[in-house]
């Protein structure tokens, strides 16, 4: 594999911040069935080889720039933790201690991977820096990763590696003279705008980090899928919902009405493919109207889903975000120390697409991702669902949210996913 080397976008670069503050995502799942641990390890070497930023160390230029320069497999190796398995909620445990170990991006990868291990049951946790890889990268990670368990012969392709901008902007766009100077422009307006914003450095204690996490029944879980396609929004539109109402009922003066939601940046830019090793946040922000009843009131909030959505022009961003390295520290600065503004970022993977029987062992479950970093509010919902039934997780910080707060948004969403649908079948 020849080295391959690229500076760090924008994005990758706040995601990045100073190296030393985590910015973690995690990926648990849980399997019947006794692996090798050789196995293991070959995998995670195959899965490199495929991947080449999974190899990837960070290195600073003279400018203080960052840099993405690939290592060899063998010698810049996954690191593997293994956990004697005691009982089923150690998987919790240690996804909140992974939230907290930094990556040392000068010695080991970015992705390091935690085994639950047990007699017949085991839970791994993939832990990603979120500057490297997204949710859809990780759980594609995570595919060929059980497909190598199973069968270490198993052909995974080989990924042909993002090196530039080039190559995910397509090169009638960046090379339109009309879009690079409004891009430019816009971004220049941006950087002045986050010069002039004053920000006191004085950021919130977090306190506590902690995850809740819960599964729906397959009853439940069929309803909801039934429900939003007879009322013609999506299942998506309808959780935002239920979120932003089960946070105002609990937190009253101290919701904001205002989730957001990160967007698929490969559902807009065909360039970028679902195992591309990749981590660019599309957002949408969405706030609750004041409609009497509850089901007008998702679609309305669909409409506004439908308007954002199509606004979204993934190349224009990218390139204006490009215009606004200069303010990156500024930018941070207002992320990490500005006031709250939303409730959660909430963020729905839908249906996880994964065999559950393998020749050599049994896929029992995949729990949606939890991701916790240092840029202001860490509160964040996520959701996914593999064999018939939605799963949840839900990070905070107590300094943010209350644990009991949280306790009660969680009952909440739950009760307020059977009253709906209980009214409407």
């Amino acid at each position: 594999m020849n080295q391959m080397k690229r500076k760090l976008l924008f994005g990758e670069r706040m995601l990045y911040g100073d190296g030393k503050s985590p910015f973690n995502m995690v990926i648990p799942f849980k399997i019947k069935g006794q692996i090798a641990e050789d196995r293991l390890n070959l995998a995670l070497l195959n899965i490199q080889k495929k991947h080449a930023w999974l190899t990837a160390s960070i290195e600073f230029n003279e400018f203080k720039t960052p840099w993405f320069i690939t290592n060899s497999p063998e010698s810049f190796k996954v690191s593997v933790r293994i956990i004697e398995r005691v009982s089923e909620e150690d998987w919790k445990r240690e996804s909140e201690r992974e939230w907290n170990i930094s990556f040392d991006a000068t010695k080991s990868p970015l992705f390091r991977v935690a085994w639950i291990k047990g007699e017949e049951f085991s839970e791994f946790l993939l832990v990603f820096h979120h500057c490297l890889c997204d949710g859809t990268a990780g759980l594609s990670i995570l595919k060929e990763l059980l497909l190598l368990l199973d069968n270490p012969e198993v052909k995974i392709g080989e990924e042909i590696a993002i090196q530039s901008i080039k190559d995910i902007v397509p090169e009638q766009v960046l090379n339109s003279y009309r879009k690079r100077t409004k891009n430019r422009i816009i971004g220049k307006i941006a950087t002045l705008a986050l010069w002039i914003i004053p920000v006191k450095k004085v950021a919130v204690d977090r306190k506590r980090d902690f995850l809740l996490h819960w599964k729906l029944d397959e009853q439940l879980t069929s309803s909801i899928l039934v429900f939003c396609k007879s009322q013609g929004f999506t299942v998506n539109t309808f959780l935002s919902a239920i979120v932003l109402k089960a946070f105002k009922e609990v937190q009253a003066d101290k919701s904001f009405n205002k989730i957001s939601l990160p967007v698929d940046i490969r559902n807009l830019n065909p360039l970028i493919k679902k195992d591309h090793v990749f981590a660019f946040g599309l957002m949408i922000v969405l706030s609750a109207g004041k409609q009497n009843d509850f089901i007008d009131g998702v679609k309305q909030l669909q409409k506004d889903v439908d308007r954002k959505l199509a606004k979204l022009d993934p190349y224009a961003l990218m390139m204006m975000m490009e215009a606004c390295h200069p303010s990156l520290d500024n930018f941070s600065n207002l992320l990490k120390y500005g006031k709250t503004s939303n409730d959660c970022m909430f963020s729905n993977l839908g249906k996880l697409d994964f065999p559950d029987n393998y020749e050599n062992f049994e896929l029992e479950t995949i729990c949606s991702p939890s991701v916790i970093g240092p840029l202001g509010n860490t509160t964040t919902i996520l959701t996914s669902t593999f064999r018939k039934q939605m799963d949840f997780s839900f990070v905070a910080s107590e300094g943010y949210v209350a644990f009991k707060d949280a306790e009660l948004i969680k009952e909440r969403v739950i009760s307020l996913l059977k009253e709906n649908i209980g009214t409407y079948n």
